[in-house]
């Protein structure tokens, strides 16, 4: 498990990172979602041992991460633009991993997926990794990750770059880890729509701050979109104020609002005003992150 509280971090006078505290579960794939700019990047680094947070702590598996070797060895994190060795091929930086200094490290590094995977995804194995293209080096990278046998695997806009057959490519990827071996992936993206059908759990970052944190398909149960038509205005001022708005606006005579509550709960309300036309619509995490925000 990882917990942090409070945790903060500023360079000079911005701050990347205020207070902020998590708690992300064992064998679930997690979201950190967020505006850009909003300390995704900073946090997932904190969470790494890269960077040394200011204030809070960081506890992975109850020990503190910073300057701590037995920790790295179970995460292998992902920046958002990684880096590979001059002129190496991907054969080449397999080997390196495999029986190189990274080795000491990787210790439980599976050579045999590695090679599967790299098959699989069309990865030429004896090309320079310097001629791939962007999306290419994101499966790369992404598969050395994978392999490197890890409990905690962090991502930095992991599916940028990537075409919609790789995007669910790789995600399927991910699911298979998380349900045959103990692993934790994290997922930081500004685009909502490509953590929406993978992650268990969202978090949602704005200014530094985490906005909320919670189980996916309890947030699509617990906010709702609806559109009504109700002709005594009367009734849909009370409507308005009887119900947990978070966002609505009016065209013409349509109301759309975006609300808070138990979906039966919010109906009746709305069917007790005899609406000429009442429906709920699922909404998306960008809808749910935007009302948030807002």
């Amino acid at each position: 498990m990882i917990k942090t509280e409070k945790l903060s971090k500023s360079f000079g006078s911005l701050q990347a990172v205020n207070e902020v505290s998590l708690k992300i579960s064992d064998n679930s794939i997690f979201g950190l979602a967020g505006t850009n700019g909003a300390g995704k990047s900073t946090l997932l680094r904190m969470l790494a041992g890269v960077l040394k947070q200011d204030s809070g702590t960081i506890f992975i598996d109850n020990k503190p991460v910073y300057e701590n070797p037995t920790i790295k060895e179970e995460i292998f994190f992902l920046p958002d633009v990684a880096y590979f060795f001059q002129n190496a091929t991907m054969k080449e930086t397999s080997g390196c991993i495999d029986t190189g200094n990274l080795f000491r490290y990787y210790r439980k590094y599976d050579r045999e997926r590695f090679h599967k995977l790299a098959s699989n995804l069309g990865l030429d194995e004896k090309r320079k990794i310097s001629t791939f293209s962007k999306g290419m080096k994101r499966q790369a990278a992404l598969i050395l990750g994978i392999c490197s046998g890890t409990k905690y695997l962090f991502c930095d806009e992991t599916f940028d770059g990537l075409d919609p057959v790789m995007r669910q490519a790789a995600k399927s990827i991910l699911a298979y880890e998380v349900s045959e071996r103990e692993f934790t992936p994290i997922i930081a993206s500004h685009n909502l729509r490509e953590l929406e059908d993978i992650c268990d759990h969202v978090g949602l970052l704005h200014k530094g701050g985490v906005l909320l944190s919670k189980d996916v398909e309890d947030m699509k149960l617990h906010i709702h979109k609806v559109q009504c038509v109700i002709p005594d205005e009367k009734a849909e001022e009370e409507l308005l104020q009887e119900l947990d708005v978070m966002q609505y606006e009016k065209r013409l005579s349509l109301l759309t609002m975006v609300v808070k509550g138990e979906r039966e709960e919010i109906m009746r309300k709305i069917n007790n005003r005899k609406p000429l036309f009442a429906e709920a619509i699922p909404l998306t995490l960008e809808e749910i992150f935007i009302s948030e925000t807002e």
